[in-house]
């Protein structure tokens, strides 16, 4: 339900466009069709919106005006993809009045210190989580294993933040599913 969508669900914002109007699309053209259509709308603006919406912020996504997409999904691959770097003509055009190094510094991501979290704010909530008694109990994961990642963790021996957030929130969804 939402994870498929036909050319008669493709949102509007996004031109209307959809797989049957791409004949022969080549590897590059479905992998950006594939993010239009799932990645964009499942992913990223939902969670702009939901985290802009949790604070009354209004966010607008200028790069989605229907006219300006259209034009750019209209652009040969040469100018959308040049000498191993994306949206090269968006590039070249701010170079008229942006420095270069801030138009070719890499991505970057913003993250979430969820490690950290983990050992100060959250380590109650993860304690109770990964206890291993209740692991012991619950007979699914081994007790020993968990207990060792989450003592080398907590304790700054080691980051596993992915390890242990993965643990926990495993722990939290089956506590929850099993009532």
């Amino acid at each position: 339900n939402g994870l498929v969508l036909g050319a008669a669900d493709t949102p509007p914002a996004f031109g209307g466009i959809h797989a049957g109007q791409l004949e022969g699309p080549d590897s590059f053209e479905r992998a950006m069709l594939i993010d239009v259509l799932t990645y964009l709308p499942g992913d990223l603006l939902t969670k702009v919106d939901r985290a802009s919406m949790a604070v009354s912020l209004e966010v607008r996504v200028p790069f989605l005006d229907p006219d300006l997409f259209g034009f750019a999904w209209s652009l040969s691959n040469r100018h959308r993809y040049r000498n191993g770097q994306g949206k090269w003509l968006l590039r070249e055009l701010l170079r008229r009045s942006l420095p270069d190094h801030l138009i070719d510094r890499p991505k970057m991501g913003f993250g979430v210190p969820v490690g950290q979290w983990l050992r100060g704010p959250l380590r109650p909530w993860a304690d109770d989580l990964l206890d291993p008694s209740l692991i012991r109990e619950q007979g699914l994961l081994d007790p020993t294993a968990v207990e060792h990642r989450w003592r080398a963790h907590r304790d700054g021996h080691a980051d596993l933040t992915f390890q242990v957030w993965s643990l926990a929130m495993f722990q939290a969804w089956l506590i929850e599913e099993s009532g």
